[in-house]
């Protein structure tokens, strides 16, 4: 074997629409040599490939026979997926939502890393912010993650805006069960919810490149005392994080969480903790590359 060249130990992919840009694929392969292993990851682009989330089952099969380790899973499938697998961690469960599948001693397994990959960034990248009283737009796949990951963190008001009534009262039902009815709340009235609010999270897809244009959260209902946040990293500054920094709020863009959730998601698929400050340079080193491109 030529010198330096390791087998390929695990095969990944990541399943969802338009996601042929993420940076997913390229921070688990670069984060395999520094753990001892060579990785090989690819986008299945639903949008390419001119299929959707009803053939899902197909794919987790295709991924199955074909010996991958496990599939990250994304927008539009985060909850489709679930009657596909074979069962799910205690925090998928929980979430109603799976953005990781692993496959395992002839199981499928969804969990969910994105929790903690919104609440460990928030965290880290937003030290010091109040977090009482939060706005989360979006109920889907993602908003589920970061409400649970916020209630986890202590939040004592979350109010939720969804254009899909009940799947917002779903998920508000849901997070109830867990937190305490009194502590989430379907809104009604986006910009009275914000005039009081410690920040505002956009857990939708407004603002990522090859879906809806602009944001959902109007600018002139920003106030300088709040800080804004965007599960989006592609592009990395969003219209609502560019919006907010005119405004004067402090900001969260969504590459904390790209890289928190990434991280995770590596320790659930291998087996070995990743060093977390290292995918966090690999991910500046891909936003560089992509600004020269």
């Amino acid at each position: 074997m030529f010198e330096g060249v390791k087998p390929v130990t695990h095969m990944l992919g990541l399943v969802g629409d338009s996601i042929s840009a993420s940076f997913t694929p390229p921070m688990h392969e670069m984060a395999g040599p520094a753990n001892g292993m060579s990785i090989a990851y690819r986008p299945i682009d639903l949008a390419v490939l001119d299929v959707g989330p009803e053939d899902l089952a197909e794919i987790l099969v295709w991924a199955r026979r074909l010996g991958f380790t496990g599939l990250n899973i994304t927008a539009p499938c985060k909850q489709s997926v679930i009657p596909l697998l074979d069962g799910l961690s205690e925090r998928a469960t929980a979430l109603g939502a799976v953005n990781t599948v692993v496959f395992r001693d002839g199981q499928a397994i969804g969990h969910n890393t994105d929790w903690c990959g919104f609440a460990h960034s928030f965290s880290r990248n937003l030290p010091g912010a109040a977090y009482a009283d939060v706005v989360l737009m979006g109920a889907g796949g993602a908003g589920s993650a970061v409400a649970y990951g916020m209630l986890d963190l202590g939040v004592e008001k979350l109010t939720v805006f969804e254009v899909d009534p009940e799947r917002g009262a779903a998920l508000v039902e849901r997070m109830g069960k867990l937190f305490g009815p009194q502590k989430v709340q379907l809104g009604t009235d986006l910009a009275a919810a914000l005039a009081s609010a410690d920040g505002v999270i956009n857990a939708t897809t407004y603002g990522m490149t090859g879906h809806q244009e602009g944001s959902c959260v109007p600018a002139e209902l920003l106030r300088p005392a709040m800080w804004v946040a965007d599960c989006v990293y592609l592009p990395l500054e969003t219209p609502l994080i560019a919006s907010a920094r005119e405004v004067g709020c402090r900001t969260l863009t969504g590459g904390g969480m790209a890289v928190e959730q990434a991280a995770e998601a590596f320790r659930v698929f291998t087996g070995v903790e990743p060093d977390a400050e290292r995918m966090y340079e690999a991910f500046d080193r891909l936003v560089e590359a992509k600004g020269k491109a």
